[in-house]
């Protein structure tokens, strides 16, 4: 990887997410050597991920170089590469551009789409958790209304212009808030020629409630405020099977829709390699210790999403969001200057600032730590959380002139089809290809 030899400590950080940088950011001018590795040469903002399939933002507005947040960092260096597996014996890790050592290897990789092992919808269904696939959803968004406007068949026409979005998470209420807000202000005056009335947005949540890892007075704002946009929600309802054109449920109940967005679940983003005891089944993540050490390795740690830290409070792991992970992060780099001077570490806690979820134009739901508010305060509160987690002066003020502007003119100006997009058909497609 043409990385030069030193004499200090190597870290070498899997993953540029929130974790790793955070990471990254607390060991600059420390006395070690840091090599960061990511399959793409940005950071993405993933809360904001839904705006850009929904024509809100533009996906630069949403992403930081990450050579930008490092280049004044000593010893600190980026390599755009995938890592395909970690050599534990011979400490180093294996990617497509060569081999790395280390001294010590931090597991930073976040979470993928989990189809639970359903092939089907796996290859049918749309996910978002990278740009390409956000840019994905507004290519496909958009080309089935102008296909819809061409076809004489009405049927065709109706699943052409209805959505499906399996899960109630943040991320499905926040995108089924969007295209609700798209219907009644946008699409309406761009297809004069459709009658927009007729197109469908359905939540499907198989809990009894949405938002469920939020409280129950915001759970039940959110689904509120769902309903006032026309929002139509289904609980208590699993998604079985999706062929492409017909969606069936583990119920009578069934949906005729050309566009089917999974956000049902997520599963750690896992490297080979490492010993089949760190690994938690199912969910894909890795067992860590109080400390982010790897069960199993004293020199190998996950941070975020892949990791799965078991506590009294947090018995299957943190929630897999952007806090944890760059708490864990920040301490991780001061654990490491400690482990190398061994010194004690300090264990791991998590504070829990809150969540909250944007469902339209004035309206939000925020859980603090001792209050839960909902409405134009929380979307205000909402607003101000994101812009001040952005990174990058530029991005915070494109995305503020671009909120200024949409709440003025009611509009969504990204709305365009920059690259077509057309579904794979073949066996062997995978979400992470889109």
């Amino acid at each position: 990887m043409n990385i030069p030899n030193s004499a200090l400590p190597r870290i070498v950080i899997i993953g540029g997410g929130f974790a790793g940088l955070a990471l990254a950011r607390k060991l600059k001018d420390k006395e070690v050597q840091v090599v960061l590795l990511d399959k793409h040469n940005y950071h993405t903002f993933q809360p904001l991920l839904y705006q850009v399939a929904t024509g809100g933002l533009e996906a630069g507005s949403i992403a930081y170089p990450i050579r930008k947040v490092i280049q004044e960092y000593d010893d600190v260096y980026f390599r755009l590469t995938n890592v395909e597996e970690i050599d534990t014996e011979n400490q180093k890790i294996k990617a497509e551009i060569g081999d790395l050592s280390y001294d010590y290897l931090v597991i930073a990789t976040g979470s993928k789409t989990n189809y639970f092992g359903n092939k089907e919808i796996e290859r049918n269904s749309m996910s978002m958790k990278t740009i390409p696939q956000s840019l994905n959803i507004r290519s496909l968004i958009l080309e089935n209304f102008e296909q819809a406007v061409l076809t004489t068949d009405i049927a065709e026409q109706n699943s052409l212009i209805n959505f499906v979005l399996v899960g109630g998470g943040p991320t499905g209420v926040e995108l089924a808030g969007a295209l609700a807000e798209m219907k009644k202000a946008i699409l309406q005056k761009d297809y004069p020629d459709l009658d927009i009335a007729k197109m469908e947005i359905n939540l499907i949540q198989s809990g009894d409630r949405i938002l469920n890892t939020m409280s129950e007075d915001s759970s039940q704002a959110a689904e509120k405020f769902l309903i006032s946009l026309g929002v139509k929600i289904w609980k208590n309802v699993r998604v079985t099977n999706y062929d492409g054109r017909t969606i069936t449920t583990n119920s009578d109940l069934t949906f005729e829709t050309a566009t089917v967005i999974w956000t049902a679940g997520v599963q750690g983003a896992v490297v080979a390699g490492l010993d089949g005891d760190s690994l938690v089944e199912k969910v894909e993540r890795i067992r860590v210790n109080k400390f982010n050490q790897v069960v199993g390795y004293d020199n190998i740690f996950a941070i975020g999403d892949i990791a799965s830290m078991e506590t009294e409070a947090y018995p299957q792991g943190h929630p897999m969001m952007a806090q944890p992970a760059m708490q864990q992060g920040k301490l991780l780099g001061e654990n490491i200057i400690k482990l190398i001077r061994k010194q004690p570490m300090e264990a791991f806690e998590y504070n829990d600032k809150g969540a909250m979820a944007t469902i339209g134009r004035n309206k939000a739901v925020v859980d603090l730590p001792k209050y839960h508010f909902s409405g134009v305060f929380a979307w205000f509160v909402w607003m101000f959380v994101h812009l001040f987690s952005l990174i990058g002066f530029k991005n915070k003020a494109v995305v503020f002139l671009n909120w200024v502007y949409n709440y003025i003119r009611f509009d969504r100006e990204g709305r365009l089809i920059i690259r077509p997009y057309k579904k794979k058909s073949f066996t062997t497609f995978t979400s992470d290809e889109v």
